[in-house]
């Protein structure tokens, strides 16, 4: 990741707890600059991305839209303090060539330009898949943690607000290992919050790889069920009409999201 990309905001406090028993290293993915994890619906050229943002009237319930890097569930409408999952980390299959993933939970975006998010990076380059977690606090570029994540572990991801503080946590049980990070803002609208597979941003909207299907669970927000927040489901298509990525219904915190296409 580049150390050279600057926050439009004033520096953050940052302080890394980690509550590991198991550490190692994960390959970067092998692009030209680092990948960011973006609101949708990015526009060439401009400075960070336009939110994107689809009315549906009131008393619309688990309404369906569309983005060019999102699949997943984002309750709006109100001011929200937490969001958490859990799943379990797809395996990719690099067969189709380069492409790149990532899944996670956070707080903006959806209708805002900034999002503080943590999640796992899924990643085939030269035939090769690459995980990973990270965190990011966009527009900052991500941080990427040096432990291991492997295809079958389980991972709960937390983001959370109080007092101008984020706390971002991401655990991998199967791995045995917990990072917690807390970064110290002020003025971020909170106006979202997210259970998103993504094809990241480098330049441009990445391939989405064919991470199969992912399945969570226990998500949450603002400590009730994600479902109970009504919120609106992304289904990821590209700019050209190809449907990359598909959500299931609904059901309390559970619901599936299956690739569809690079």
């Amino acid at each position: 990741m580049s150390p050279f990309r600057r926050s439009l905001r004033l520096a953050a406090i940052t302080a890394i707890t980690a509550i590991p028993m198991a550490a190692g290293t994960a390959v970067p993915a092998a692009v030209a600059a680092p990948l960011v994890q973006a609101p949708m619906h990015h526009v060439s050229g401009a400075s960070g991305a336009t939110p994107f943002f689809v009315s549906h009237g009131g008393g619309v319930k688990h309404a369906t839209t569309t983005s060019d890097n999102w699949s997943g569930y984002a309750a709006t409408g109100s001011t929200y303090t937490s969001v958490s999952t859990t799943f379990t980390q797809p395996a990719v299959n690099c067969s189709k060539g380069d492409g790149y993933s990532s899944f996670w939970v956070g707080l903006d975006g959806y209708s805002s330009d900034s999002v503080e998010q943590t999640g796992t990076e899924a990643d085939c380059s030269g035939g090769q898949a690459e995980y990973s977690a990270w965190y990011e606090m966009y527009p900052a570029y991500p941080v990427t943690y040096n432990n291991v994540v492997e295809p079958g572990d389980v991972i709960t991801e937390t983001v959370s607000y109080a007092s101008n503080t984020y706390t971002l946590t991401l655990t991998d049980s199967t791995e045995g290992w917990s990072k917690k990070t807390t970064k110290k803002e002020s003025g971020l609208s909170r106006s979202s919050a997210e259970v998103i597979a993504e094809a990241p941003y480098s330049g441009g909207v990445l391939p989405l790889d064919d991470f199969g299907t992912v399945n969570f669970s226990k998500s949450t927000v603002n400590g009730a069920t994600l479902s109970s927040t009504n919120p609106t489901g992304i289904n990821m298509v590209s700019d050209s009409g190809v449907t990359e990525a598909t959500i299931s219904s609904l059901s309390g915190g559970a619901f599936s999201i299956t690739w569809n296409s690079l």
